[in-house]
């Protein structure tokens, strides 16, 4: 066989979709041509037409939605051993950690592999295919939790970016979290450092990439949040944290610190572009116009927003002042799903509460799941179809009752609340086919997780 029969069994036409969004206003209404061998993109098909590229293998999408890959910027993969959990429902942000805090303290390494790897299932089969994760527990027992989520990642084999979150204020210095959460200082950067050299990709389709994150301002000290700004910086990773997610983190940070979060911020060299805020909610207008100038990222959270009674995200106003807007579930236990099909409907719904109707459409909340999300983790290789991108997709069909009557293949998917996708591939791989995860057995993964739960909480 000829090199050029090589590569030409390699090219898959997904063909003629009955509804494509690109993320980019380009034409792929008859389909895209994919490099299986490289898990690239490498021609998009306009309505009407036929592939240039001279494929072998072709995937009838044509009762079929397709999409990029959705990406989650902000999660908490450990917490979905704590979903629904009695002591902690009903409660306002401070009092939910408060009570969850002491549980989330006695995470064993298993446990933190199947929360992760049934999270990351989850997310797959809903068409995600790259999470930004946030892990910021490290109790004794558990001093090696990224290394552990790195192992249960490749498993799924979706990408991820998993941020070495940091706890180091405990309740007697003032913190929130129980003092058998919390590190010293050295251990947290001596480990984010070994991190990053041991597992950081930084080159384009990077199945895995590590970034710094310390958990909030009430979590950590001043201190640390410069010397991580300086350690991400040395090693051109991105930083992350959450910020304005309520009013009290405002009162919390003026008591504290004698200043805003936005302020404080500022004060520990964390305004700028190479960092991503989750939630971002309670900014006003001088504080959304200063972050558009640094051209922060914010991880708009609706689900989780809405079950704390956190509040609304400023969404338009941050676009139109210049900051990257993505999408996330984040943690389970605010959340209680990690689907980002239903986030994507959530964040349309939640934000008709804000703005008007005409001011806030589905193919906005696309935007923000799938190219927005991209900005926001800082990467150019996915997040649109489009040619030299990565193969990340995401198929959704319109065969379930919820859809029978619609007009708008691509609206229906949102409007009328798609919660599962039918295929999805990840550079080029696939990890989704005809509704069933293909990387791992999900029902076995159910049963190791529900037993890690009730071990957690009994």
């Amino acid at each position: 066989m000829s090199v050029n029969q090589i590569e030409q069994n390699n090219l898959l036409w997904i063909k003629q979709p009955k509804a494509v969004f690109t993320a980019n206003q380009q034409n792929a209404d008859n389909g895209i041509v994919i490099d299986l061998h490289s898990g690239t993109i490498v021609e998009l098909v306009a309505k009407g037409e036929q592939p240039v590229s001279q494929f072998q293998q072709v995937y009838d999408a044509s009762r079929e939605v397709l999409l990029p890959g959705l990406i989650n910027t902000h999660h908490h993969l450990y917490q979905t051993l704590t979903r629904a959990f009695p002591p902690a429902l009903n409660k306002r942000l401070f009092p939910w950690l408060q009570t969850l805090y002491p549980v989330w303290a006695k995470l064993k390494p298993d446990m933190l592999n199947a929360a992760t790897q049934l999270g990351l299932a989850e997310l797959v089969l809903s068409g995600c295919t790259t999470v930004a994760d946030h892990h910021y527990l490290f109790p004794q027992a558990l001093t090696e939790a990224i290394d552990i989520q790195v192992s249960a990642a490749s498993k799924i084999n979706c990408r991820v970016t998993l941020t070495r979150g940091s706890m180091s204020l405990g309740e007697k210095d003032g913190g929130l979290p129980p003092q058998n959460t919390v590190q010293s200082e050295q251990q947290i950067l001596d480990d984010s450092q070994r991190l990053i050299k041991r597992y950081h990709d930084k080159n384009e389709a990077a199945k895995i990439q590590i970034a710094l994150a310390p958990c909030s301002p009430f979590s950590v000290t001043r201190d640390l949040m410069v010397a991580t700004a300086e350690l991400a910086r040395h090693y051109q990773v991105q930083l992350h944290t959450h910020l304005a997610e309520t009013k009290d983190e405002n009162d919390f940070c003026v008591k504290m610190f004698g200043m805003r979060p936005l302020d404080y911020l500022e004060s520990v060299n964390w305004l700028a572009s190479d960092v991503w805020l989750a939630h971002g909610i309670h900014f006003n207008d001088e504080e959304i116009k200063r972050l558009g100038q640094a051209q922060v990222g914010i991880c708009h959270c609706p689900s989780s927003n809405m079950v704390l009674a956190s509040g609304i995200c400023r969404t338009k106003e941050l676009e139109a002042a210049g900051v990257k807007v993505g999408l996330g579930v984040d943690g389970s236990a605010s959340n209680d799903g990690s689907n980002m099909i239903q986030e994507v409907r959530q964040a349309l719904l939640v934000n008709r509460l804000r703005y008007q109707a005409d001011e806030v459409t589905h193919l906005d909340a696309l935007y923000w799941a799938t190219k927005g999300s991209a900005l926001v983790l800082g990467r150019d290789d996915i997040g649109e179809l489009a040619v030299g991108k990565q193969a990340d997709i995401a198929l959704f069909d319109m065969e379930a009752p919820r859809f029978s009557g619609s007009h708008d293949p691509l609206a229906a998917l949102i409007l009328c609340g798609a919660h599962s996708a039918n295929s999805v591939m990840c550079g080029g791989n696939w990890l989704v086919k005809n509704k069933q995860l293909m990387t791992a057995d999900i029902e076995q993964l159910q049963a190791t997780h529900g037993l890690a739960a009730r071990q957690l909480v009994g």
